[in-house]
């Protein structure tokens, strides 16, 4: 109960998914993530800078739920990260948890400078408990460290609370661009090792040949064949 197993949604989500990507089935393994946390605390900017390599000053809440799309590559193998964006204000809240089944890993969102956000996160970690799967990973991030000078909670109280939860923890910036990657490839690592312990899984996208492979935006090299002429 509760393994972990790719390509899983539901009727709404498929729906929206067919919509957007318009039935594109080319990869290996599809993992839902979800970027959830109290409104303002940058979840959309993060997403935007991940999938788009953009940034803007201008802030707009979301409404409801959306999400993009991003391939990676481990191993040879085409991984497409489904990453929804959900809204934190609480009129969204049964919305947004109707999305959590299926997720296989979460990103928890707080703001360094917003203590309220923080003091939010321990509520959320129960949302995840509560609505999506047992063994769904997930990654502590507390954006918005480029603004040192107006910081309220502190690296060392957010690397605490995420040892508490039995969380990973980043600092993150979507504005400056800080471990905004590194914090999806890692969580995506974390998918791929805890997927390792089912026998369903292709052992190539977790262990391979190659060793300890990171995760790439580009594909493998096309393989030349062998010439004897």
């Amino acid at each position: 109960v509760g393994a972990l197993r790719p390509v899983q949604m539901s009727p709404d989500q498929s729906m929206a998914a067919t919509q957007k990507e318009s039935g594109d089935q080319n990869f290996d393994y599809m993992f839902k993530l979800l970027i959830i946390g109290n409104s303002s605390v940058g979840k959309t900017s993060f997403l935007f800078r991940y999938a788009d390599d953009s940034f803007t000053s201008a802030f707009v809440s979301t409404v409801g739920i959306d999400f993009k799309v991003k391939t990676v590559y481990k191993n040879d193998k085409r991984i497409k990260l489904q990453v929804w964006d959900t809204a934190g204000q609480e009129r969204y809240r049964t919305i947004t948890t109707a999305y959590y089944r299926g997720a296989m890993g979460f990103i928890l969102m707080y703001d360094i400078t917003n203590e309220e956000s923080f003091g939010a996160v321990q509520d959320w970690s129960t949302q995840i408990k509560t609505y999506s799967w047992d063994n769904a990973q997930v990654i502590l991030a507390g954006n918005k460290c480029d603004m040192e000078e107006e910081r309220i909670v502190s690296a060392e109280s957010g690397r605490l609370l995420a040892e508490q939860l039995g969380f990973e923890f980043f600092e993150t910036s979507a504005k400056d661009n800080v471990n905004v990657k590194q914090t999806f490839e890692r969580l995506v690592d974390i998918i791929c090792d805890k997927m390792s312990e089912t026998l369903e899984t292709d052992p190539a996208v977790t262990t391979g040949t190659q060793g300890n492979a990171r995760l790439t935006d580009n594909p493998p090299p096309l393989q030349q064949p062998n010439c004897t002429c």
